[in-house]
C-alpha cells in the first residue's frame, strides 16, 4: 500500500535566514610616497662590491695626495740641478730662484781656480758652457768621470736584465711544465738567496771575487746582480706560465712543432707580460745597488750610485752637480718603464683572478 506524504506530515524544519551580504570593503587609496622616498627608490643601488660616491672620491683625495708628497722629493732634485751653488745652499731654502745649467757644467767637467790677471789674458770662452765656467772665476781642466761611471750603469744594469730574463724564462719554464725531483725544495732554495741582507755576505763575495780577478770588472757586478736578481725572475715568470694554458703548446706539437719550437712561438708571445714586468723590477734593482757597486769597484767598473755622493765642490759638496747626476741617473729606468708600461699593470695583476 503505497503511502502520501504530505507536507503536513513532515516536522517543522528551522530553516536559517540566508546570511546578510557583507559589503565590500573599501580599498583605502595609496599613501604617496614623499618625495625624498620616491627619488631615493629612482636612483640605482649600488651593488654589493662597487663602492659609493663618496668612496671614489676620498680614494682619489688620497691618491693624488700620496702622488704630490711622493714627487716634491723628485720637484725639488730637478729644480736643485738648475740652481747655482749659492742658491742651492741659500737660506731660507729659496723656491723659485734663477735657472742656471752651471750644475750640469760642473758635472760633465773638472775645473781648476786662477787668478783675476790670468783669466783676464785668455781668449774669449768659446762656448756657452766655457763662459759659464769663467764667471766662476774658474778654467775647463778636461772633462770628469760622471761619462764613464754612467756608462757602466748601462752596461751593467741592462746586461745582468738580460742575463736575468733569458735563465730565469728556462728555470721558470721547466719547473712549471716536467716534473722535477724536490721541485718545491729548489724553488724555496732560489728564493731563500734573497732573504739574506747584502750586509751579511758582503766579505764572503768580497774575498771570493778578489780570489777569481773579479774586482772592479763589468763581468764580475753583471754575474753578481743577475745571481741576486735570478730568484725574483724564476719565481714572478713561473706564476705567469702557470697561468699559460698547456693545450696551447699541446696542440702546436701535434702540428709538427718540436718543444723548443712552442716554447719560442707559442709561450714566450703568451708570456711577454710577465717578461716586461720581471725586467722591470730586475733592472730596478741592478740600476739603484749600492753597497756591492761600493765594495767591489774603486774606479774601472764603478757604477753611478756611488760615484755621485763624491762630487765635491769647493768648500764642500757641490748640490747642483749632485742633483744634476740623480736627474739623468732616473731617466733610464724611468723611461725604460714607460715603454713597457702596457705590460706592467697587466703584468702585475696577471693571475689574480682563476678560472
Amino acid at each position: 500500500m503505497n503511502t502520501i506524504v504530505t507536507s503536513a506530515s513532515l516536522p517543522d524544519l528551522a530553516v536559517a535566514p540566508p546570511a546578510p551580504k557583507t559589503p565590500p570593503a573599501e580599498i583605502a587609496a595609496p599613501t604617496p610616497a614623499p618625495a625624498s622616498a620616491s627619488s631615493a627608490l629612482a636612483r640605482p643601488r649600488a651593488g654589493p662590491l662597487e663602492p659609493s660616491v663618496r668612496s671614489k672620491w676620498f680614494a682619489g683625495v688620497v691618491v693624488i695626495g700620496y702622488t704630490i708628497i711622493s714627487l716634491i722629493p723628485l720637484l725639488w732634485i730637478v729644480m736643485t740641478s738648475l740652481r747655482t751653488p749659492q742658491d742651492s745652499i741659500a737660506y731660507p731654502p729659496k723656491v723659485l730662484a734663477e735657472p742656471s745649467l752651471i750644475g750640469y757644467v760642473n758635472l760633465f767637467t773638472t775645473r781648476s781656480r786662477v787668478g783675476a790677471d790670468e783669466l783676464a789674458a785668455l781668449p774669449p770662452p768659446a762656448t756657452w758652457y766655457e763662459k759659464l765656467v769663467r764667471e766662476q772665476q774658474m778654467i775647463l781642466a778636461g772633462p770628469s768621470r760622471f761619462q764613464d761611471r754612467y756608462l757602466n750603469s748601462l752596461l751593467i744594469g741592462f746586461g745582468s736584465t738580460l742575463l736575468s730574463i733569458v735563465l730565469g724564462t728556462l728555470a721558470a719554464y721547466a719547473f712549471s711544465r716536467f716534473r722535477v725531483p724536490g721541485k718545491d725544495d729548489w724553488l724555496f732554495f732560489i728564493l731563500s738567496t734573497r732573504m739574506m741582507p747584502p750586509i751579511a755576505v758582503a766579505i764572503p763575495v768580497y774575498l771570493m771575487f778578489r780570489h777569481l780577478g773579479l774586482n772592479d770588472t763589468h763581468i764580475g757586478l753583471i754575474l753578481l746582480y743577475t745571481v741576486v736578481n735570478l730568484s725574483l725572475s724564476v719565481w714572478l715568470l713561473k706564476g705567469f706560465m702557470d697561468e699559460i694554458p698547456r693545450e696551447y703548446e699541446e696542440a702546436a706539437m701535434v702540428d709538427g712543432y718540436t718543444r723548443f719550437q712552442a716554447f719560442v712561438k707559442v709561450v714566450l708571445p703568451q708570456a711577454a707580460t710577465g717578461i716586461a714586468t720581471t725586467a722591470i723590477f730586475c733592472l730596478i734593482f741592478a740600476w739603484n745597488e749600492y753597497a756591492f757597486a761600493l765594495l767591489l769597484t774603486s774606479g774601472t767598473a764603478q757604477t753611478s750610485p756611488p760615484f755621485i755622493p763624491t762630487i765635491i765642490g769647493e768648500g764642500g759638496l757641490d748640490w747642483p752637480a749632485m742633483a744634476a747626476g740623480t736627474t739623468l741617473f732616473l731617466l733610464p729606468v724611468l723611461l725604460f718603464t714607460i715603454l713597457l708600461r702596457k705590460h706592467l699593470l697587466r703584468g702585475i695583476t696577471f693571475g689574480a683572478i682563476r678560472k
